[in-house]
């Protein structure tokens, strides 16, 4: 018996990452950037609490389809493992600007 595989719709790989230089505002000094990220450190935190929630409705038996949990562990596993690659990425290209400084 097969089903077929969906598509994650609450993680997208541009959902984490905010603008890129060519999308950003012509004034650095608007915060715009910074404002988006802090958007999907929000979206990141309703993840987590969907799957919080959930993980606790199927511990007291009040959830129907344990799937349901399944799928929000999983969104969420995805975005904290994406978020962390991002900031991971951050600092490494930070830390090599500061070696071409030195």
């Amino acid at each position: 018996m097969s089903f077929p595989v969906t598509a994650v719709s609450a993680v997208t790989p541009t959902s984490f990452v905010g603008p890129t230089a060519a999308t950003t505002a012509t004034d650095p000094a608007s915060g715009a950037g910074f404002a988006s990220v802090l958007g999907s450190i929000d979206q990141l935190q309703g993840l987590q609490a969907t799957s919080n929630n959930l993980a606790v409705q199927a511990v007291t038996g009040d959830l129907d389809d344990i799937h349901d949990y399944t799928i929000a562990a999983a969104e969420a596993s995805t975005a904290i493992e994406l978020t962390a690659a991002v900031r991971n990425k951050a600092v490494e290209a930070f830390s090599e600007i500061m070696r071409m400084q030195a």
